[in-house]
């Protein structure tokens, strides 16, 4: 079980308002500060400073939020054990961003359902950010993420190494043949929602190149990939997809990929959990049987 003064700075780091943390648990705001002060005694450290008559955590308070919430997260999967003793079944929340949940992760998800009829498994669809959000959270165990992550606040396990590629329908007429990035600047460009993982794979490569998004004719936004693939098939635009998704219909003739000169992308499949948990043995196990049976 959580030590109260966790609680309570989890609770304050959320909320960044001691008097709305206060609200929150049902406290008054001089035991939520004296919570805190109980902590930075305990630790000797200074975990919030003020800036702007705004708080803000300091070093210190960042490296004990990770460390309590990964705390936290194993407190709720050990309550759940707990509460399931003497059952033979359990629990296992999982999420996995959409272009892996759709195009990637169904073979070894059916593999490990069927190895493994005593876990009831709880899949969530998202987001990379969402994801992220999930876990600090406790929602989800461990996830499955195209996007980047902090290194410093996730451990994690590559799954899969995969290309990133420039695609358009195979009827697609071009003005001229493009051999570069910016000869595609007058073509319309769908793109996933911000926070998406294949979204900031492609931002932070056209930056490295001094590129921007806003460079193209029109750039349309779309939360699917389904939908994104059939517009381009369709001839609207091109796109920047991981080929795993695009396998299909590059397989089928519908889509062909944009071969560029100054384009070549790869990037991880990372199965990640909150750095310091207790599972992490647990976790890193059911991913090693996800690697094996992708």
């Amino acid at each position: 079980m959580l030590d109260y003064k966790i609680i309570t700075f989890l609770k304050v780091c959320e909320t960044m308002n001691f008097t709305r943390a206060a609200d929150e648990l049902g406290l008054t705001q001089p035991a939520v500060s004296r919570h805190i002060h109980l902590l930075e005694d305990e630790y000797g450290v200074k975990l919030f400073d003020y800036k702007n008559k705004r708080i803000a955590l300091t070093a210190a308070g960042e490296l004990l939020l990770r460390s309590a919430t990964a705390m936290k997260n194993d407190d709720v999967l050990l309550a759940e054990e707990l509460a399931l003793a003497g059952e033979v079944r359990h629990e296992m929340r999982f999420g996995t961003t959409k272009t892996i949940g759709d195009f990637s992760v169904i073979k070894p998800f059916y593999a490990y359902l069927q190895n493994h009829g005593d876990i009831d498994m709880h899949m969530v669809i998202g987001n990379t950010e969402e994801l992220l959000g999930k876990l600090r959270t406790g929602e989800i165990n461990f996830a499955l993420v195209e996007g980047y992550f902090d290194a410093g606040e996730f451990d994690s396990m590559v799954f899969s190494t995969e290309e990133f590629v420039a695609v358009c329908s195979a009827d697609h007429k071009f003005k001229k043949r493009p051999r570069e990035i910016r000869d595609l600047f007058s073509e319309n460009i769908l793109v996933r929602e911000p926070g998406s993982g294949t979204r900031d794979i492609l931002e932070k490569n056209l930056e490295a190149k001094n590129i921007d998004i806003s460079q193209f004719a029109n750039t349309i936004e779309i939360g699917s990939m389904h939908l994104i693939l059939q517009l381009v098939e369709l001839g609207y635009g091109i796109s920047f997809m991981y080929r795993v998704a695009a396998a299909p219909s590059l397989a089928s003739g519908r889509l062909t990929e944009i071969r560029l000169s100054d384009f070549h992308v790869k990037h991880d499949f990372a199965f990640i959990w909150n750095r310091g948990s207790i599972n992490a043995e647990r976790y890193r196990a059911i991913c090693e049987e996800f690697r094996r049976a992708n």
